[in-house]
């Protein structure tokens, strides 16, 4: 299963994304990840995405389910095991994603009920990605 996460915008700050590298490397051990960061959301940029038919798309909305990570472990191991081939997180920038991605997203999920810097949330999607897959593999780093 390959893992994309699609992020509006840079993440700019030298420690934020040193934490992003961190997760994302964690999750490599586990699953292919990639990470694609759009300087805008402009129809040319988004046509650049390529897309698997049948992929994933996962929103960030601060309107999605909310998952315990136990919750989020589960959903992805049954990602992982109907054979998934690509599931990709939309993060946005303040603004959000654009309505043509929004109608698109099979999953719409909440990190938080709270209010976060979007390049903050980006560390909180990969550390629970991470964190879902150390569940599933019943690695001590969860508990």
């Amino acid at each position: 299963m390959k893992i994309r996460l699609v992020m509006l915008g840079k993440t700019r700050r030298e420690e934020i994304r040193a934490l992003l590298d961190d997760y994302v490397a964690r999750i490599r051990r586990y699953a292919e990840i990639e990470i694609t960061e759009l300087r805008e959301a402009s129809p040319t940029a988004l046509r650049k995405l390529k897309m698997e038919p049948g992929a994933t798309l996962v929103l960030l909305d601060a309107t999605g389910n909310q998952f315990t990570s136990q919750q989020l472990a589960r959903w992805i191991g049954d990602l992982r095991d109907r054979a998934a081939r690509e599931v990709i997180f939309l993060c946005g920038d303040a603004e959000g994603f654009p309505a043509e991605f929004r109608s698109r997203a099979t999953q719409r999920i909440s990190l938080s009920a709270l209010t976060m810097p979007h390049e903050f949330a980006r560390v909180v999607l990969a550390e629970q990605i991470y964190r879902a897959f150390a569940i599933l593999a019943g690695h001590p780093y969860p508990k």
